[in-house]
């Protein structure tokens, strides 16, 4: 195990400082009273037994290596979740232009879904980190997508492991349906962007009104 955690220390170094540096993102945008496009971050190492899984799929060799992490891109994840479709886009250009990290390939899963009805935007990086013995190029998958799109993968997430990737037919055309609903929510969600917006920023303000007043309050009663 001793030799895992040596390779696995980089991803889990990359996830750590990435989250970090997208959730920067988004207080800048709250900083600047400005809509941010990020809604929350998340991110993890994938999970040895994942890995394994992983590994014997495409017949690698399972065993620490340079060659595993360039095969196996994703071993650091990171997911971004947005509130409207046209933030991913968004996001997506602010990752680009940045120099802390190389996109090396993108895959767009919302203009062009898979078969099941998945939609997310996938971008592949390399990104330096820094480590007592020297700079290590740590490949990692970023996903973009929306909290309705989000809801429905990690519900196909959980019953692909129950129907090992085989799902009845009813399933199948369910999954499909609850994609295409979830979709369409979206659209019609953009469709309201501004008055969602406006309404949020009223409720933020308001929030903090009323948080004033009860530390007065609590000032003068002290």
């Amino acid at each position: 195990m001793g030799q895992w955690e040596v390779f696995l220390g980089p991803y889990k170094q990359a996830v750590d400082e990435l989250k970090v540096k997208l959730k920067g993102m988004r207080t800048q945008f709250s900083n600047a009273n400005t809509n941010s496009p990020i809604e929350f971050v998340t991110g993890r190492v994938k999970p040895l037994a994942s890995i394994y899984e992983k590994a014997l799929e495409k017949e690698l060799v399972f065993q620490p290596s340079v060659e595993l992490g360039k095969a196996l891109q994703d071993i650091a994840g990171l997911r971004i979740m947005c509130q409207f479709v046209d933030d991913i886009a968004t996001v997506s250009e602010l990752i680009r232009q940045r120099n802390d990290m190389r996109v090396i390939e993108e895959r767009d899963y919302i203009t062009h879904s898979k078969p099941s009805g998945y939609r997310s935007h996938h971008m592949l990086i390399e990104y330096p980190v820094e480590t007592i013995n020297g700079r290590v190029i740590v490949y990692g998958e970023i996903q973009i997508r929306t909290l309705a799109m989000n809801f429905w993968a990690s519900i196909e997430h959980s019953l692909n492991y129950k129907y090992k990737g085989v799902f009845p037919d009813e399933i199948k055309n369910r999954l499909q349906s609850a994609a295409e609903a979830a979709f369409r929510l979206d659209e019609e969600m953009s469709s309201i962007r501004s008055e969602i917006q406006d309404a949020q920023a009223y409720f933020t303000e308001y929030k903090e009104a009323s948080n004033v007043t009860i530390r007065t309050n609590e000032e003068r009663e002290s």
